[in-house]
C-alpha cells in the first residue's frame, strides 16, 4: 500500500501537479475507503490485483489533469463528505471562511428568536447551508441553484448527514420564483471575469461548471442582482454573507451601498487575499 502511495506522488510530481503526496494519499485512501491513521498501520499491506488496476486508472486520469476529489466523487467540506456531480463546483477550503463569517450571525439570530431561516443561492453541492446548520440546530435553509444536477446533489447530501427535515433545495435562477423572506442570504456567486476563464488552472477550467465561474464582463453580474434583489428577501436585521473575487471587495462594496447594504465585516482566506463581505441594511 505504502509503494502505491510513493509511486502515485512520483507520478504526481512528475506532472507538476500541486501537493503530489498529499494528494496520493487522499486518492488512494478515497479509493479504498479507508482513513490517513488506516493507511500508514497498513502500509506494509498489498493490494490485490483489481484493486491495483482501479489506483493505475485514477493516478492516470489525475496527471491528465482531472481533480483528485472529481475522481472520487466526492470532496470533504467543514466536516462534511459531500457528493459532487459534473454540474457542481467543488468546494474549496477558502469557502469555509463564509461559513466562519455567517455562523456567529446564524448563531445569534436563532438564539434571539428561536430560529433563523437562510438562503443559500447557487448552493451547487449544498456546502455552505449545510455547514451551518451542521453547527446551528435551530437553523433551515433553502438552496437555490439553476442546475436540476446540483439541486438533486445538494438535496442527497443533506439527506445523507441527516439534514434533510431542515434543507430543502430547489431549481431556479437567483431570486425566481422565490417570494418569502430570510434572516441571512448566503452566496458564493460567480465571479470570475469571462475574459479570465481560458487562463483558470485545466483542473478549475475543464472539470468545473462554466456557468458556476462565469461572473460576465467584469465578474460583478451576481453581485448586481443580489443587491438589487435584497431587499425584497431580506428580514428586518437580516445579514448578507458573501464570497468574492481576491480584487472585488471595494466594488462589490460599492455596489451594495447603493442599495442601502452597509458592509459590516471583510474576511481574508487562507492565502491572506481578500474573501468574504457580510453585509446589512443601513441604519435609517
Amino acid at each position: 500500500m505504502a509503494e502505491a502511495v510513493k509511486a502515485a506522488g512520483r507520478q504526481f510530481a512528475e506532472a507538476g501537479l500541486e501537493a503530489p503526496e498529499r494528494s496520493a494519499q487522499i486518492l488512494i485512501c478515497g479509493l479504498l475507503d479507508i482513513g490517513l491513521t488506516e493507511l500508514v498501520l497498513d502500509a506494509g499491506n498489498a493490494l490485490d490485483v483489481e484493486t491495483q488496476s482501479r489506483v493505475a486508472s485514477a493516478v492516470a486520469r489525475a496527471v491528465n489533469g482531472e481533480p483528485v476529489h472529481r475522481i472520487l466523487g466526492r470532496r470533504e467540506f467543514y466536516g462534511l463528505e459531500l457528493q459532487l456531480n459534473e454540474e457542481t463546483l467543488e468546494p474549496r477550503p477558502d469557502t469555509e471562511i463564509l461559513v466562519d463569517a455567517a455562523l456567529p450571525h446564524v448563531t445569534a439570530i436563532a438564539a434571539r428568536q428561536g430560529g433563523c431561516d437562510i438562503l443559500d443561492l447557487g448552493t451547487g453541492t449544498g456546502a455552505i447551508a449545510l455547514a451551518i446548520l451542521s453547527h446551528v440546530k435551530q437553523a433551515r435553509a433553502l438552496g437555490v441553484d439553476i442546475s436540476e444536477k446540483a439541486v438533486l446533489a445538494a438535496t442527497q447530501n443533506a439527506r445523507r448527514h441527516g439534514l434533510g427535515e431542515r434543507f430543502r433545495a430547489t431549481t431556479g435562477d437567483w431570486f425566481d420564483n422565490i417570494s418569502d423572506r430570510f434572516d441571512v442570504i448566503v452566496s458564493n456567486p460567480p465571479y470570475i471575469r469571462r475574459s479570465d476563464i481560458d487562463g483558470l488552472s485545466d483542473a478549475v477550467r475543464r472539470h468545473d461548471p462554466v456557468r458556476a465561474l462565469d461572473g460576465g464582463q467584469d465578474g460583478l453580474d451576481a453581485y448586481r442582482i443580489i443587491a438589487r434583489e435584497t431587499d425584497k428577501h431580506l428580514r428586518q436585521g437580516g445579514r448578507i454573507v458573501l464570497e468574492t473575487g481576491f480584487d472585488q471587495h471595494d466594488a462589490v462594496i460599492a455596489l451594495f451601498d447603493k442599495h442601502g447594504l452597509e458592509c459590516l465585516e471583510r474576511r481574508r482566506d487562507l492565502g491572506g487575499r481578500d474573501r468574504v463581505l457580510a453585509f446589512a441594511r443601513k441604519a435609517l
